[in-house]
């Protein structure tokens, strides 16, 4: 298929996957990053438009206090990366919202930044949700120092070494970032005020290239660290620079956001699911290159996975076990190319082969594999990005029928009525903003204060409710005076007649079930930013780890940016000589 051949994304005639099972959490479980995670996306719009980045100035003293600066110039626009670093208490550092100090706090602002707008960020930007932005702000973030590595890290160096391969496991990174603000908040700019043409106008662009050069900066901030404890140490060779990435740990929070945003979800999943159609659609022969090039990136992908040892990541695949499950594919992928038989079926259509033995294998095999494939739809990127663009209005169409709307609901909302809501696990949990935590939180019904204060994300149940009242009215009465006696409805029935064209912007889940499990819907919006590396360490939070394998700033000024870095293995042995690229 080609690029003017690419289908519109609206239903099962285009190609694309049922959102039955696009959007079903055992699906989901599987998400992975692809070319299109906005991490990948950034990168390449950096490189294609030779975007120019420099370090600025860096003052720290030997604890690595102080600050950095990091200018960027890009299509005639340019920003300074602002960074306040210090080092707080081990006992200090938690991701939590409700943290009042962090080792590394930074901004992403317009133009330039001299002493005295330094000193002037230096101020407000430390304090986060406390603080106020001044004009042409963009991102504030903060980040801390990674209890388990950093100070291991500057030990190696301090000792002229560099770290040892297998000492990361799952979590190859020096800071984990803890929030990215931005869009209005404490008064950083309104995103709705860009133009189309500015640079950073896609949505979570400028979060992205703010994550970028915070990793950037932990480099320079570990090395710095290592040369005041021997001034003879060693820097970090350009291949582990390349291996470690940014950390994050993610809880509740991404759920309520995911089902608060239909829109979003919907057009996050077109990203994923457009190119995959496309490619599965595309005949191939053995000999083409590639083919080769599958080959390659599924035993990139089983080597770096069969080094993430450690702890199994329940409930996800260990590394290893998926490796090995990659090793089969390719396997038959090597047979197909000498026989033309994939599984003992002569066939011109290895992709769709290839990726229905990895679905029947398991959601995260999949997943792995939607993502390789994708690889091969470079000619579809800019159509396929012009979806990450959506319109989150959304207004009452008050003419229509009852019976119209229950159509609806049936058509595109059938998926709700699997849940039998007079059975009390499938309302067993209630979701809530914390006030002491100032984050989401879920708890149990039983016996729990605060079910006065339940947020508003029971699509299943909602929706459930909305059918059955509408099964009890004249269906020729309009939407309008429905609602004039049951205004409870009115935020779902405009959601319906909204949503129902845009088919993956629910998950197929209810949220307030018993077995729900909220890792699955963390894992399919992280990888949209482009994490991997997904380590739960409960049913409602994970550690993940972003931009792993990343080309650097160095990379981005040479003008010949690597975009193949998906599943980075370790560096190899003997790489620990080679001098910072």
């Amino acid at each position: 298929m080609s690029a003017a051949q690419l289908p519109e994304a609206t239903g099962r005639e285009a190609g694309l996957r049922s959102p039955d099972v696009v959007m079903a959490p055992a699906d989901i479980a599987g998400a992975r990053a692809t070319r299109h995670s906005f991490i990948r996306t950034m990168l390449r719009r950096a490189s294609s438009r030779r975007w120019r980045v420099r370090r600025v100035s860096l003052d720290l003293d030997a604890e690595g206090r102080g600050t950095a600066r990091y200018g960027v110039d890009a299509e005639g626009h340019r920003w300074t990366f602002v960074v306040f670093s210090t080092m707080i208490p081990a006992g200090q550092r938690t991701d939590r919202v409700i943290a009042r100090a962090w080792d590394v706090t930074a901004a992403l602002v317009e133009g330039d930044v001299d002493d005295q707008r330094l000193e002037r960020l230096g101020t407000e930007v430390p304090r986060q949700e406390r603080g106020r932005a001044e004009l042409g702000s963009l991102i504030w973030t903060r980040a801390n120092r990674s209890g388990r590595f950093f100070d291991y890290v500057v030990e190696r160096l301090a000792s002229g070494l560099q770290p040892e391969r297998d000492h990361f496991g799952y979590s190859p990174y020096l800071m984990r970032s803890t929030a990215f603000y931005s869009n209005g908040k404490c008064g950083l700019v309104d995103y709705e005020g860009l133009s189309a043409d500015y640079p950073l106008s896609v949505p979570y662009r400028a979060h992205m290239l703010a994550a970028w050069l915070l990793r950037e900066f932990s480099y320079d901030l570990v090395e710095a660290c290592a040369a005041a404890r021997n001034p003879d140490a060693a820097r970090l060779s350009g291949a582990w620079r390349r291996y470690l990435g940014l950390g994050n740990a993610t809880g509740l929070g991404l759920v309520p956001y995911a089902i608060n945003h239909p829109e979003v979800l919907d057009s996050w999943a077109r990203v994923r699911e457009i190119p995959l159609a496309a490619i599965l659609g595309r005949p191939a022969e053995p000999g083409d290159p590639d083919v080769d090039r599958v080959q390659r990136l599924l035993e990139r992908a089983a080597t770096c996975l069969s080094e993430r040892t450690g702890p199994a990541p329940a409930p996800y695949l260990p590394g290893p076990e998926l490796a090995e499950q990659l090793d089969s594919l390719r396997a038959e992928l090597r047979r197909w190319q000498d026989t033309g038989s994939f599984r003992d079926r002569p066939t011109r259509w290895p992709w769709q082969q290839l990726h229905s033995a990895a679905e029947q294998t398991g959601s995260e095999c999949r997943g792995v594999v939607a993502s390789i494939l994708t690889e091969l739809t470079e000619d579809l990127d800019e159509q396929v990005e012009q979806n990450l663009r959506c319109d989150e209005t959304r207004i009452l169409v008050p003419g229509m029928r009852c019976e119209r709307l229950l159509e609806l609901i049936d058509t595109a909302y059938g998926w709700t009525r699997s849940f039998d809501f007079s059975d009390p696990r499938e309302h067993a949990n209630f979701w809530f903003s914390s006030a002491d935590n100032e984050e989401p939180r879920r708890a149990s019904r039983d016996g729990r204060p605060g079910q006065e204060m339940e947020l508003d994300i029971d699509v299943a149940r909602a929706v459930s409710a909305l059918r059955e009242d509408l099964l009890a009215v004249d269906g020729r009465t309009s939407v309008a005076r429905f609602l004039l006696t049951r205004p409870w409805h009115r935020a779902w029935a405009v959601r319906i007649q909204k949503m129902t064209p845009l088919p993956y912007g629910e998950v197929r889940a209810n949220v307030l079930a018993a077995d729900f499990l909220p890792l699955n819907v963390q894992r399919l919006q992280l990888a949209m930013y482009g994490m991997e590396n997904f380590n739960p360490q409960s049913t409602d939070w994970l550690r993940v780890t972003l931009m792993s394998g990343a080309p650097r700033i160095g990379d981005l000024a040479a003008g010949a940016l690597d975009d193949d870095w998906m599943f980075t293995p370790q560096p190899p042995e003997g790489a620990g000589n080679a001098q910072p690229a």
